[in-house]
């Protein structure tokens, strides 16, 4: 029997990165579920326990997208923040809502795969 593939929650407004996450990170043995918008991510956290990791690109986002990261803090799924800047009050913020971390554009892939595996591993 084959062991499950850890399922990582990718919540960013672009479709194409949503599709470059699942081709990078398939290729590592993860299932990527994608979410650009509000509507799919609610689908996604009422059934929370399918979820391993989420990456949460806050890019295009209003400051809602804090009450769905306390969401997957309230149900102990580790996330990392995405964000085009860093800012003091941003880590801050990231920090206080349950965030593992914060990266910043662009993302590294060999870096991501590192904290990924990490996280899952925790």
């Amino acid at each position: 029997m084959m062991a499950k593939k850890p399922l990582i929650l990718a919540v960013e407004r672009n479709r194409n990165n949503i599709l470059l996450l699942d081709k990078y990170l398939g290729e590592e043995g993860y299932e990527v579920i994608g979410a650009t918008g509000y509507e799919r991510l609610d689908e996604i956290l009422e059934k929370p326990g399918e979820l391993d990791l989420a990456l949460v690109d806050i890019t295009g986002f209003d400051k809602l997208i804090w009450d769905r990261c306390e969401i997957l803090r309230s149900n102990g799924i580790p996330f990392l923040l995405i964000s085009p800047r860093q800012s003091v009050e941003l880590q801050k913020e990231s920090i206080a809502r349950g965030a593992r971390g914060l990266l910043t554009k662009p993302i590294i892939i060999r870096e991501l795969l590192v904290l990924i595996q990490s996280l899952i591993e925790e």
